[in-house]
């Protein structure tokens, strides 16, 4: 499906960003190896998963982003009713409860946080370009937080806290590109300083009422103080331990001559939020430098294209995918390697998981789109 504006625009094969598809594509086929490698079990899953979500980019990739703008409201609903949806008949998958999947299979399951990262790009991007012109007002600034507060606070409510910062970082960088005050950052950071110190005297607190679940304040302070919180940590540990067993070459794919760690199963789920301490043991610091690289590269086309966009909403959608994807592979690499608490996010175009996987693909087909569309010199 091709839109046409007004000037019967049509796109040339010439504009159309083959570096970007190809460094998708080889991520994903990377990630892909990884995968089976960990759990041959997924093999068909992924790699149908990987050719849908190819020919779902492309697609998307020829439909006219103005035309999908046009329509942000009805995505803002239908984002709202599946995550208010989701806590009521939503499932987990792992021992804290968290209700955040729908189960339409046994072998397919729906992440409706996932979408939400993209839609809401979408959804920041029309409304402050509505509102360019009046976005440092206190009106303005208002009504954009109320009208990302809804769907955010409910996916923090599945709990999926690491989901919801992360669009919370990444909405503020598409607000700061589009021109937000200095001053009001200044601002915002001099009340954020101490509410974080706060924050973290508040939860030491075990007589006082808390609003997050036990397993995250032993993963934060766990982070902070080590062992003294228990086993909050053991999983970051052996992650290291793997990234750090592969050494310079890795041990190999699917290596039967050496020990491993998913052998031995002290990484959970290496598949999904631990990828990486995968990548590292089997293919060492070369293939981890490698798959950042990929990232890095896809990052950096995005923000190229996001500089050449033809509209502000083309900027504020490209810079927005640039941010999450950056933000995501920062955070998961973060964890793996214990830099960071303890959190659940996948590596972009890594990862197991096909919500993951056709969301991230559908923020490359929009600003693949904004490319074709891109400013003529």
């Amino acid at each position: 499906m091709m839109m046409l504006n007004e000037d019967e625009k049509k796109y040339k094969l010439i504009n159309y960003n083959f570096k970007l598809v190809i460094l998708v594509i080889a991520a994903m086929i990377i990630g892909s190896v990884i995968i089976v490698s960990v759990e041959p079990a997924k093999q068909s899953k992924q790699i149908l998963g990987v050719c849908a979500c190819i020919v779902g980019m492309i697609v998307v990739s020829l439909i006219d982003y103005h035309f999908i703008c046009k329509y942000y409201m009805v995505l803002y609903f239908i984002n709202i009713f599946m995550l208010a949806l989701i806590l009521l008949i939503g499932v987990g998958s792992d021992t804290h409860g968290a209700a955040r999947w729908f189960v339409i299979s046994d072998s397919l399951t729906i992440q409706p946080s996932e979408f939400s990262k993209i839609i809401l790009i979408i959804c920041t991007a029309v409304f402050i370009d509505k509102h360019y012109e009046t976005l440092n007002s206190l009106k303005t600034l208002f009504m954009l937080a109320l009208f990302l507060a809804f769907p955010v606070s409910l996916i923090a409510a599945e709990p999926d806290l690491s989901t919801s910062l992360c669009i919370f970082a990444t909405l503020f960088i598409i607000v700061f590109i589009a021109g937000l005050s200095l001053k009001i950052i200044g601002i915002a950071i001099l009340i954020l300083i101490p509410c974080l110190g706060g924050f973290f005297w508040y939860i030491k607190q075990e007589n006082l009422p808390q609003f997050l679940h036990d397993y995250q304040i032993n993963r934060i302070m766990g982070f902070i103080y080590g062992s003294e919180y228990g086993s909050s940590t053991d999983q970051q540990d052996n992650s290291v331990m793997a990234i750090g067993s592969g050494q310079l070459y890795g041990k190999g794919i699917n290596n039967s001559t050496m020990a491993t760690v998913k052998d031995t199963k002290l990484v959970s789920e290496q598949q999904t939020d631990f990828i990486f301490s995968a990548v590292g043991e089997e293919l060492g610091f070369i293939g981890s430098v490698i798959i950042i690289a990929i990232l890095l590269l896809i990052v950096l086309q995005c923000i190229r294209i996001a500089r050449h966009a033809g509209d502000k909403k083309g900027l504020y959608i490209a810079s927005g995918i640039a941010s999450l994807i950056c933000l995501q592979t920062f955070i998961n690499i973060g964890v793996a390697t214990a830099i960071l608490p303890n959190t659940g996010l996948p590596l972009p175009f890594i990862s197991y998981g096909l919500s993951s996987l056709v969301s991230m693909c559908a923020g490359i087909g929009l600003v693949l789109n904004i490319n074709l569309q891109k400013k003529k010199y």
